[in-house]
């Protein structure tokens, strides 16, 4: 999954949250280096990525993309999934999307000294751009996607990955549908798993 559903997915522990944010920047057993409720979001992070990876709904919804963009398939349906939450906020927050995403960069920047160093490189640019809010549109979309083809240098072709967001635009959303439910599930269960071996 992409920033917001990590985010999202959190629960309501603020250090958790920064930590299942910033966990693709944190290798190994580094997490080891951080406070226990970032350790647990990083944690929380990689068992989500695991459980997505391995669904079969998340893989239909890749297998739709395969085709044209190989091995970045899933990184881009990650960027689908988050738009379709962004659009469907209201299904799943009582609280208004822009207001949930201001306190999370309120977070970020209280907590800025704790993140890892591509996440304090990242953090400002994504909260100049308001990336986050941007993923409610598809207009935001391409520009995630026009981003990441050129870290790429253009090899993955991500920018014309928009197409194929609407050529099946209401698959892609049935899958997501469908998907997260069980995610949120899933989530929640593991994040009290891990939370128990902290004695938390």
């Amino acid at each position: 999954m992409n920033f917001l559903a990590h985010i999202y997915l959190s629960g309501e522990n603020e250090l958790v949250t920064i930590g299942n944010f910033v966990a693709d920047g944190v290798r190994g057993n580094k997490y080891k280096n951080y406070p226990k409720d970032i350790q647990i979001g990083i944690q929380l992070h990689r068992e989500i990525d695991t459980y997505t990876d391995a669904h079969p709904i998340f893989r239909q919804s890749t297998k739709r993309l395969h085709k044209g963009y190989g091995h970045y398939s899933g990184v881009i349906v990650d960027i689908f999934y988050d738009h379709f939450l962004a659009k469907n906020w209201i299904a799943y927050s009582d609280v208004p999307l822009a207001n949930y995403i201001q306190d999370f960069y309120k977070s970020l920047d209280n907590n800025f000294d704790s993140l890892p160093p591509r996440f304090k490189h990242l953090t400002p640019i994504m909260i100049e751009g308001n990336w986050l809010l941007s993923y409610a549109t598809v207009n935001g979309i391409q520009q995630v996607l026009n981003g990441m083809n050129r870290r790429t240098k253009g090899k993955s072709k991500m920018n014309e990955a928009t197409k194929e967001l609407l050529a099946h635009y209401n698959a892609f959303e049935t899958d997501f549908t469908l998907f997260f439910a069980e995610l949120v599930e899933f989530s929640t269960k593991k994040r009290e798993e891990i939370e128990k071996r902290f004695n938390l």
